[in-house]
């Protein structure tokens, strides 16, 4: 059974930076596509990033140039690093993983769904303030 537990969300203002944490149960005994998604109040769930086995990153083009997204194998652990927030950053934050791809990434990041990942984490909400 694959866990997957994030931490770091918080309270900030417009442009100061957060950064998540993922610690996944399962990291090094498989490979993973690794993402993360955010929900907005109100609205769908949606990929901001991702990274593949070999370290390969995508990115939503709204969080380019701001969110770096990283993975420490070493400590089972995957980063989000968010500088320069804007209000419309605000939302519940998941990590997401899935092994189908035998640890790459398929498909467009804007176009994935909840159900092309099979694993995650309970959220961690990121609250950006104007």
């Amino acid at each position: 059974q694959v866990q997957l537990v994030e931490s770091g969300g918080g309270s900030v203002q417009t442009g100061g930076s957060l950064k998540l944490s993922c610690v996944v149960s399962t990291f090094n005994s498989k490979k993973y596509c690794l993402a993360w998604f955010r929900q907005a109040p109100g609205k769908e769930r949606q990929a901001v990033a991702s990274i593949d086995v070999d370290g390969g990153t995508t990115y939503r083009d709204s969080v380019k140039g701001r969110f770096t997204i990283m993975k420490d194998n070493a400590k089972s652990t995957l980063y989000l690093q968010m500088d320069a927030l804007k209000p419309e950053d605000t939302g519940t934050y998941y990590c997401a993983a899935d092994d189908g791809g035998i640890g790459y990434c398929f498909g467009a990041l804007d176009l994935w769904e909840d159900s092309d990942f099979a694993h995650w984490g309970q959220g961690t909400q990121v609250t950006v303030s104007s």
